[in-house]
């Protein structure tokens, strides 16, 4: 986990903009801009190629860079800067480029209803099955306060963000940190900025210069489904890192369902304050953590699958790492994180002494952690459950119908604490055996067979009422993210949890 800098105070107004849910091709944010001359593309283009042949040119606003994977693709380049809506098609022979620090619209400021003068929004629509890549960890895309994303796509034809090796077939089951990711900045609440209503200040994402932040919990920063996100995270300075999917002060309005995050060299997905929820996700290999969580983050997920990356001697991976806000702010007065989680499965790895355990949780941070699994192959030495410091226990972190099998159930050096916080919850197992499988054609990730899919010890666990925890919640019969074998919500749009569907 690593902090953020506030940089910037503003003063704004209370009053916020709905922002309407509207198709792919709409401004969810009417009233944000003139989106004449905006820098094009619609589709369009060259008749077919044949099969392993390039396009011949790109659509209107994007650059003709070229050609990859043997001279099989022809490159298109994403302007820059992105302002109006732009529409990356899906094409025969056509991938995509992202170059350098890429902006989806200029920083609009706090107030949607008074956006700062001379910004501009842009919406940036990616249809189903396209493909995107980048070449170094300054190559990212990011989408500025009161700008959007509409990346959408299928269970067959997921969006693909991936690194220019993965192209050329040069990555493989190790390959981590070969671009930079995907940033999303909103106006959503977040923890520095609440000891005052309005909101007041600003924060920066880290990893770039972009500011994030506001009072306006039901922000709409677009929609992000059926997408992977794979080779990414890299770090601008030390401890300034992009990660796969980083999202700060993003809003209640944004969709973000069917996510996959493979082999980050960062965190999988990191969440900065914000109300945004999320379904479905699948992160597998973070080289940190798989779901990263801090200043304030309010809102919740369900249905996740997390794997922890096999660690090195000094790797402290975690499949959860939620914090709140600065130590240094008064436990009384912190907007603290108030994360909601429900049927998660987090799959532990064979790790040293030193590293973090399975779920962390510090800094006054207070979740809600339902209908869950955790476990770790056998010979970890780092526990299940660590509840790091006593700012946590205050906050009185909540555990119900959650099954821990680890061959250590509590981090050693806060055993005490962690196990008052989860035996104070309902229906908890501590040290349960585990009867987790793989899925029937087997696992190739990292040479380690996965096995996320509940077995009869799950299957016994009381589960929890899911609605009455988090509206956003959907009413389960089960714990953990997969109910069975004949539970595929995560197949066919993800890659490396079944043997043949490599990354």
């Amino acid at each position: 986990m690593t902090g953020l800098r506030l940089t910037t105070l503003l003063a704004v107004s209370a009053s916020a903009l709905t922002l309407a849910a509207c198709g792919s091709a709409e401004v969810a944010s009417p009233g944000e801009g003139d989106f004449g001359g905006g820098t094009g593309g619609t589709g369009g283009g060259p008749v077919t190629p044949p099969p392993g042949t390039p396009a011949t040119d790109c659509p209107t606003g994007f650059a003709n860079v070229g050609l990859v994977a043997n001279n099989t693709l022809r490159v298109c380049q994403l302007p820059q800067q992105i302002l109006g809506a732009l529409t990356v098609p899906l094409r025969a022979g056509t991938i995509y480029s992202i170059s350098g620090r890429t902006e989806v619209g200029t920083d609009r400021g706090i107030d949607p209803a008074s956006p700062t003068p001379g910004s501009a929004q842009g919406i940036l629509t990616i249809e189903p099955g396209v493909r995107l890549f980048a070449s170094g960890g300054s190559d990212y895309l990011i989408v500025n306060r009161g700008s959007q994303i509409f990346a959408e796509g299928t269970a067959t034809q997921p969006i693909v963000f991936t690194s220019r090796q993965n192209i050329e077939g040069t990555t493989n089951e190790s390959s981590q940190g070969q671009w930079g990711g995907l940033v999303i900045a909103g106006r959503a609440p977040q923890a520095n900025c609440q000891l005052t209503a309005p909101v007041t200040c600003t924060g920066t994402v880290e990893g770039t210069s972009a500011f994030y932040g506001g009072n306006t919990p039901t922000d709409n920063s677009g929609r992000i489904r059926y997408v992977q996100i794979k080779f990414s995270g890299f770090e601008i300075s030390t401890g300034n890192e992009l990660q796969g999917l980083t999202m700060a002060g993003v809003g209640s309005g944004t969709t973000v369902d069917h996510v996959q995050i493979h082999n980050s060299s960062d965190d999988g997905i990191e969440i900065f304050g914000g109300n945004v929820n999320l379904r479905h996700l699948v992160i597998t290999g973070a080289d940190d953590d798989g779901l990263d969580t801090d200043t304030g983050w309010r809102g919740g997920a369900q249905f996740g699958i997390v794997t922890q990356r096999p660690p090195n001697a000094t790797s402290r991976s975690a499949g959860f790492e939620f914090s709140s806000a600065p130590a240094s702010t008064p436990l009384a007065t912190r907007y603290v994180s108030q994360a909601k989680i429900a049927n998660f499965t987090l799959v532990g790895r064979n790790s040293p002494t030193n590293a973090h355990t399975v779920a962390h949780f510090d800094t006054g941070t207070d979740p809600t952690i339902i209908n869950s699994v955790f476990t770790s192959v056998a010979g970890s030495q780092a526990g299940c459950l660590d509840i790091a410091d006593a700012d946590t226990e205050t906050s009185l972190p909540t555990f119900s119908s959650v099954f821990m099998s680890c061959g250590i159930s509590y981090r050693p050096a806060n055993a005490a604490r962690s196990q008052a916080v989860f035996t104070a919850g309902t229906n908890n197992t501590a040290a349960g055996a585990s009867t987790l499988t793989a899925p029937a054609s087997g696992t190739s990730l990292s040479n380690q067979v996965l096995t996320f899919i509940n077995g009869a010890n799950e299957t016994a666990v009381p589960v929890a009422n899911a609605p009455a925890v988090y509206p956003f919640f959907t009413a389960t019969t089960y714990i953990g993210a997969v109910q069975n074998a004949a539970d595929t919500w995560w197949q066919g749009w993800t890659c490396g949890l079944t043997a043949g569907a490599t990354c």
